[in-house]
């Protein structure tokens, strides 16, 4: 990986590019100057085919990356969706094509698939695991995630394992399937938007490798904008600013084409309109995360740091909705696990050894559902293509 190259791509986009975005010059005068939106700054630091953040570079995920998921928190999650894939098998009585969508190390999925292995003996035939991923140390962690949790007589339930680009093209998206995304919307890029002189304007981006990048205002990029803010109840205060999934749109868009048959489960940490452009929330919800360490400073480390911004589950809905989906849930992800059967899992034990599996487990689903960063600020919404 290599951020000099990045920037200097990045700098290149903006010098070629027809857009005009204003800022004030030490003399406060307006200034002119080449820029790009903010989503398209955040799609190359993300995911430049070469050098982006979940392109290259070391693992992302779990202790030695720069965050965790749902999944780092002992193996519940995976119990709990095996159960609830087993459910909807079930329902539509017949076998599912297990899909997650962004799978990182693959670390969830392959405790859907040791969970299920356990809960039932037709898991084999009835579920085939594929895992969507494109950063090649995540492909290969995956791999070893697998055969790790697989038994010697399991050796042949390998995942398929395709590269996001190459998975639209594949004839099991026509299959019934359950497709899990589990922290991938919050990782999309994002238009961000503010209200200045009270005119709603777009984030651009300027600047070059040697000057460095810096934010300047631009008119909208996107025709949509205005109307999906609109729609969603929206309305900024002078100075506000808020962020746009149009990544989301297009992505449940795309997928809702794709699937004949099956369902989506999206987790993430997110809110409703309301709460999403509350007045507490001027600056948005753009963070930036490198080793563990949060920031809001998305123009430094070109490439080598996250960058997320919390899903507004109000404009997945409407957006959902209008792709033909149908909403069947949503909920926050304490009141999902519970529903699941979650409780079922607490195990009752006379061990005084804190690492032993059933203290572990108990802790595990403790932290899921008493932490407060993931039992309330986590949501799941279930959407059908049924």
């Amino acid at each position: 990986m290599n951020e000099k190259e990045l920037a200097a791509a990045i700098g290149a986009d903006i010098a070629a590019s027809s857009l005009l975005g204003w800022h004030a010059d030490s003399c406060g005068n307006d200034r002119s100057v080449p820029c790009i939106p903010f989503s398209s700054y955040m799609a190359a630091c993300l995911y430049d085919e070469k050098n982006g953040y979940y392109r290259s570079g070391p693992v992302r995920v779990g202790k030695e990356g720069d965050f965790y998921t749902s999944s780092g928190i002992g193996q519940v999650l995976g119990e709990v969706l095996a159960g609830y894939a087993l459910s909807f098998s079930r329902t539509l009585n017949e076998p599912l094509k297990l899909i997650e969508w962004g799978a990182g190390t693959g670390r969830l999925s392959a405790q859907i698939a040791a969970a299920g292995r356990k809960r039932s003996p037709d898991w084999k035939s009835d579920f085939q695991s594929i895992l969507i991923e494109d950063h090649p140390l995540h492909i290969e962690a995956a791999k070893q995630t697998f055969d790790g949790m697989n038994s010697p007589d399991e050796a042949d339930q390998e995942p398929i394992l395709v590269a996001s680009a190459d998975a639209w093209e594949a004839s099991w998206l026509r299959e019934p399937a359950l497709v899990i995304a589990n922290e991938l919307l919050d990782a999309f890029p994002v238009h961000v938007v503010t209200c200045k002189n009270g005119q709603l304007v777009e984030i651009g981006v300027a600047g070059n490798e040697a000057q460095g990048f810096y934010e300047v205002y631009m008119p909208l990029s996107d025709s949509r904008i205005r109307g999906w803010l609109a729609r969603d109840g929206i309305q900024l205060r002078e100075g506000q600013r808020t962020e746009v999934h149009s990544g989301a749109a297009g992505f449940l868009k795309k997928l809702g084409t794709a699937m004949s048959k099956g369902r989506l489960i999206l987790i993430d940490y997110g809110h409703e309109a309301d709460e999403y452009a509350a007045e507490h929330r001027m600056r948005g919800t753009l963070m930036c995360y490198w080793r563990h360490m949060a920031s809001d400073s998305p123009y430094i480390r070109i490439g080598q740091q996250d960058m997320t911004s919390h899903v507004p589950f109000t404009f997945v809905r409407n957006e959902a909705l209008a792709c033909g989906w149908k909403v069947t849930g949503f909920m926050t992800q304490k009141q999902f696990l519970i529903e699941n059967g979650v409780l079922e899992l607490l195990q009752n034990h006379d061990r005084t050894d804190p690492f032993s599996q059933e203290m572990r487990q108990n802790r595990a689903i403790r932290q899921l559902l008493l932490s407060d960063q993931m039992s309330e600020a986590f949501k799941v919404m279930v959407l059908d293509k049924i």
